[in-house]
C-alpha cells in the first residue's frame, strides 16, 4: 500500500527516546522546556509565549477557553476545517459559524470570514489548508480592526511562512500538531502559542489541572509545606513530556530536510500530472509564500473523482478528501438552508494524493499513472 501520510523516524530518534531513558525522569522535564526553547527560537518568538501539549486539539481547546465564551458567542470558521476546531468551539459554550473557502486553494479569503462576522462574533478560527498560508495578512489586520480575537489552525504548517514570518504569529493563538501523521511527528504532541503574556501563563497553568506551580521543588522556596495547592481555575492535564519533546526535537532539526523532501514530491505530482484532462492541480502559491506542503490535492468532476478513488485503492494507493465540509454535519447546528458554494465545489471534486518523504519517485509515478488511466477510463465511457 502507498499511503497517504508516513511518519518518517529512524536510529536519531531512537537515540534520543534512550537518552531519555537513561535520564530516569519520562514527564514533563527539562526536555520538554528545551523542545519548547527550540521551537520558539523556529518562530522567533519568546519561549514563555509556548506551550508544549500532548496534541494539537488540546492547544485547540485551550485556545477557544481563553475566549470565555457566553451563550450566544459566535466564532467564524471555515466549514472545510478538522472537527476539532468545531469540537472546541462548541463544547466550550460557543456557536461555529461557517463561512466559505476559495474553491482551489481550499482556504478562507478575508471577504469570505468578513461575510460571516455578526455582531455576536467573538473570534475567527482558521485553518491553513494542507500546509499553504492563505490570505492570513489580511485576515489578520481584518481581525484587528474589528476587534476579534484570531486563532490560527496550523497543525500543518510548521514550516509555512509569509514574507519570512511564521504562520502561527499572526494571530493571537495557533496551535501545531506532531501526531504520527503529521510533518514533524512525535507520536502524539501539540504546541500552542499566545501572543499575550498573561493568556500563555493561563494556558499553561490550564494545561496542569489549574496549578500555579507544576511541582512542589519550585514551591519548596516560598513555603514550608509545597505540597499545598493553589488553584485559581480548574484545568485538567494535557501537557506534554521528555519522551515526546525528545522525538519532537530531533524532528525539528530535520525538518528543513522533511519538507524540502515534499516539496520535491510536489514538483514531481506537478510535472507528472500537467495536461490530463478534466484535472486541476494545486494553485501556485503567491510571491512571498512558503508552504509545508502537507496535502497535494488534485480536483476533477465529482463523479471522476470518486471513481478515481476506488481505482487507486484497488491498486494499493490510499487518498481521501479532507476535510469534509462542517456547516454539513447536523451536530454543529449550522442553518440546513446554509449555501457555501466554493466548499460545496471543493467537497464533490478534490482528493488528496499520498505526499511524505517516504515515498520514492517511482511511487510518485505509479500514483500519477494510476490516476490518469482512472480519469482516461471515466471520459470512455
Amino acid at each position: 500500500m502507498i499511503h497517504l501520510h508516513q511518519p518518517q523516524v529512524g536510529q536519531e530518534e531512537l537515540g534520543a527516546v534512550a537518552e531519555v531513558f537513561d535520564s530516569k525522569w519520562l514527564g514533563h522535564g527539562p526536555r520538554t522546556q528545551a523542545f519548547e526553547a527550540a521551537f520558539a527560537a523556529h518562530l522567533d518568538v519568546d519561549p514563555a509565549h509556548v506551550i508544549f501539549l500532548n496534541s494539537g486539539t488540546a492547544g485547540l481547546f485551550l485556545a477557544v477557553e481563553s475566549l470565555d465564551l457566553e451563550e450566544g458567542d459566535e466564532v467564524v470558521l471555515p466549514s472545510l476545517s478538522f472537527v476539532a476546531a468545531a469540537n472546541a468551539i462548541t463544547a466550550c459554550g460557543g456557536r461555529p459559524v461557517f463561512c466559505d473557502v476559495d474553491p482551489r486553494t481550499l482556504n478562507p479569503t478575508a471577504e469570505h470570514i468578513e461575510q460571516a462576522i455578526t455582531e455576536r462574533t467573538k473570534a475567527v478560527l482558521i485553518l491553513h489548508y494542507g500546509g499553504h498560508p492563505g490570505d492570513i495578512v489580511r485576515i489578520a489586520e481584518l481581525c484587528q480592526r474589528r476587534g476579534l480575537t484570531l486563532i490560527e489552525d496550523a497543525a500543518c504548517s510548521v514550516a509555512s511562512t509569509v514574507e519570512g514570518k511564521a504562520v502561527g504569529t499572526y494571530g493571537d493563538f495557533a496551535l501545531w500538531s506532531f501526531d504520527a501523521m503529521k510533518v514533524m511527528v512525535c507520536g502524539d504532541g501539540g504546541m500552542l502559542y499566545a501572543r499575550d503574556a498573561d493568556a500563555a501563563a493561563r494556558a499553561r497553568r490550564l494545561a496542569y489541572h489549574g496549578l500555579t506551580q507544576p511541582t512542589g521543588f519550585g514551591h519548596a522556596q516560598v513555603s514550608s509545606r509545597w505540597w499545598e495547592l493553589d488553584i485559581p481555575e480548574v484545568g485538567r492535564r494535557v501537557i506534554g513530556n521528555d519522551l515526546t519533546a525528545a522525538i519532537a526535537t530531533v524532528q525539528l532539526r530535520r525538518l528543513p530536510e522533511l519538507v524540502a523532501r515534499r516539496r520535491e514530491i510536489t514538483q514531481l505530482y506537478d510535472r507528472e500530472l500537467a495536461g490530463i484532462p478534466d484535472l486541476l492541480t494545486p494553485p501556485p502559491l503567491p510571491d512571498g509564500h512558503t508552504s509545508t506542503y502537507y496535502f497535494y490535492w488534485v480536483q476533477m468532476p465529482p463523479g471522476v473523482r470518486d471513481d478515481a478513488a476506488n481505482d487507486l485503492r484497488a491498486a494499493g494507493i490510499y487518498t481521501t478528501f479532507r476535510y469534509a465540509p462542517l456547516h454539513k454535519v447536523p451536530t454543529y447546528g449550522a442553518p440546513d438552508d446554509l449555501t457555501l458554494p466554493g466548499s460545496d465545489h471543493a467537497a464533490d471534486r478534490t482528493l488528496c494524493l499520498p505526499l511524505h518523504p517516504g515515498l520514492d519517485d517511482e511511487d510518485v509515478h505509479t500514483v500519477a499513472t494510476t490516476l490518469h488511466k482512472a480519469i482516461e477510463a471515466r471520459r470512455q465511457l
